[in-house]
Order: structure tokens, then C-alpha cells, then sequence
């Protein structure tokens, strides 16, 4: 198993960034790939998981090992396929989705893409006092999740919903939230940040 892989970060895209290691790119499929921005050339390391399938290989990054615990956890959980794992982790914030797994809120977890009741059950049968690990620090209820800007452009809100949408949400919900989103002067990490935040509160 790839533990982590660190190297130069040469490219963000939507769904993954390309890391440099020795003049080998690692394609590291991520839940939000913009909070790298800063990061663009320098090098970082980030924390994997090596998924593979008859159909797909691939490595899925994470910022700290819990994230992609959490990630690993939800894979095992009937119904649930790396595309929405990854989803349920964009909100960059494990430690709420636990926080609904614990207090049994279905209703928070089926805002996530691809959630019905019925997997939303399903992740709180399964994981429902296993996840230890996160539960020393459970969160208020009102997680914040971005960060301000002050320089913003509508290419950054573009960029984060096509992110948005890599991750499973349509643009119907999209559009309900953009106006929201256009009062705010954030980057692309912010944005997604934000969106999410407002996705869940719906």
C-alpha cells in the first residue's frame, strides 16, 4: 500500500491533482483538490489510498490520515462507491460527518450526491460507534466552513461548481445556491467550502 506520496504539486484540476516525485506524476484523485491552491509548485505531501477494481485503479488523496480513514470507512459501507465517499469528505471537515452518523441524522447525510434513506441508514448501522477515532472532539452543529477572499472572480465560482459537479451535485441545486454564492468574495476553495455548507443546510 502507498501510505503518502510527496513530491512538487504541478496541476490542479477539478477532480485531482498531479504530484511530481522524482519526475514521476501521481494522479491523486481528492474530495476538494482546490485547497492546494496555494500550494501550486511547492512540494506537499498528501496521504492516499489505492483503490482498485476489475473496471478502475486509482489513488485517492487526503490532507491528514483521519480524512482518509473516514473515506476508507465509508467504502466498506454497502451502497457507497468512491465517488460518494469522496463527496461525503469534501466538507474537509470528518469530525461533523461522524458528529451525524453518531447523533443518527439521517436528514444531513441524504444532502449529500447519491445519499438516499436507505444508505443513509445503512452508513449509521455500520459505523455508528466505530469511528473512535473522531469522536473525542465532536463539533457544534454550525461547522465553519470557508474562508474569506478578497479578490474575487467569477472564474473562481465557475471553477468550484464544475468541482461541485465532479463531486455528484446537478446544477439544479447549484443554481439554487448561486446567488448566495455571488454575494461573497472568496477563492475556489471558499467557494466550495461555502457551497457546501449551504448544500447541507438545505
Amino acid at each position: 500500500m502507498i501510505d503518502y506520496v510527496k513530491g512538487t504539486l504541478e496541476a490542479i484540476d477539478t477532480q485531482y491533482v498531479v504530484i511530481d516525485h522524482h519526475g514521476l506524476g501521481y494522479q491523486l484523485y481528492c474530495p476538494n483538490p482546490y485547497i492546494y491552491q496555494h500550494e501550486l509548485h511547492k512540494t506537499i505531501q498528501i496521504f492516499t489510498h489505492h483503490y482498485v477494481r476489475e473496471d478502475q485503479i486509482r489513488l485517492f488523496g487526503f490532507p491528514s490520515r483521519k480524512e482518509r480513514t473516514l473515506f476508507e470507512k465509508l467504502l466498506n459501507v454497502s451502497g457507497i462507491g468512491p465517488k460518494g465517499a469522496l463527496a461525503i469528505c469534501a466538507s474537509g471537515q470528518p469530525e461533523h460527518v461522524v458528529a451525524a452518523i453518531e447523533e443518527e441524522d439521517e436528514a444531513l447525510l441524504t444532502r449529500f450526491p447519491g445519499v438516499g434513506k436507505k444508505t443513509a441508514r445503512q452508513i449509521i448501522l455500520d459505523l455508528k460507534g466505530k469511528l473512535i477515532d473522531f469522536t473525542e472532539e465532536l463539533p457544534s452543529k454550525e461547522p465553519n466552513l470557508f474562508t474569506p477572499y478578497t479578490e474575487p472572480t467569477i472564474d473562481a465560482l465557475d471553477e468550484a461548481f464544475e468541482a461541485l459537479k465532479a463531486l455528484g451535485y446537478v446544477d439544479r441545486e447549484l443554481k439554487k445556491i448561486r446567488p448566495k454564492l455571488e454575494e461573497e468574495s472568496l477563492e475556489i476553495d471558499g467557494y466550495i467550502k461555502k457551497a457546501l455548507q449551504l448544500l447541507l443546510k438545505r
